[in-house]
């Protein structure tokens, strides 16, 4: 079994070795400096740089340079979506946004983490577990989503907030961890 096979199923598998990781992060890496080159005003030629790193997206997107992710066709977004500056994707597994989703400055999700014990993660091993996003959701500034996490519809994740849980549909939610606040 591949290393990415291994990473695909949610098992642990190292990504430092396996030369089609390796291949793809770093094709990954180049498409996203070259977006992050891109003259803010040239929106044109920002929007098909971007649609050659994302693995599906609708019409309407803006994602502000700074961009940085791993894979790219992990990443599923929406229509309708807003990304501020610094958004950071670690898209080892599927990353999905739904419709009407914007993202505050410098927000992170993290689909790869590392094993408990710690010669397995001094050997740089890891895995990952997909992250699902709704609609209608807004996070404020400096947010982080772990892996694992699914944020239901119609959700305010709080600017500052580590999202560690799922968050129910209808919902305000903040803090680290966050929590849920409030009912909408």
């Amino acid at each position: 079994m591949t290393e990415k096979v291994k990473r695909d199923l949610g098992l642990i598998y190292d990504a430092n070795y396996d030369l089609d990781i390796v291949k793809e992060i770093t094709f990954c890496k180049k498409q996203c400096y070259k977006y992050n080159q891109i003259n803010p005003l040239n929106k044109k030629k920002k929007r098909s740089q971007i649609k050659k790193i994302l693995g599906q997206t609708q019409s309407n997107l803006t994602i502000q340079s700074p961009f940085w992710c791993d894979y790219g066709y992990n990443i599923i977004v929406g229509e309708n979506f807003y990304a501020n500056h610094g958004l950071v994707i670690l898209d080892a597994r599927k990353v999905e946004f739904g419709d009407n989703v914007f993202i505050g400055p410098n927000c992170g999700f993290y689909t790869a983490t590392h094993p408990f014990d710690k010669f397995e993660r001094s050997k740089g091993l890891e895995y990952a577990l997909p992250i699902k996003v709704g609609n209608d959701v807004w996070f404020g500034g400096n947010c982080v989503v772990l892996p694992g996490v699914t944020i239901g519809d119609n959700v305010i994740i709080g600017a500052g907030s580590v999202v560690t849980k799922d968050i129910p549909t209808n919902s305000v939610a903040y803090g680290n961890p966050c929590q849920v606040k409030k009912s909408l």
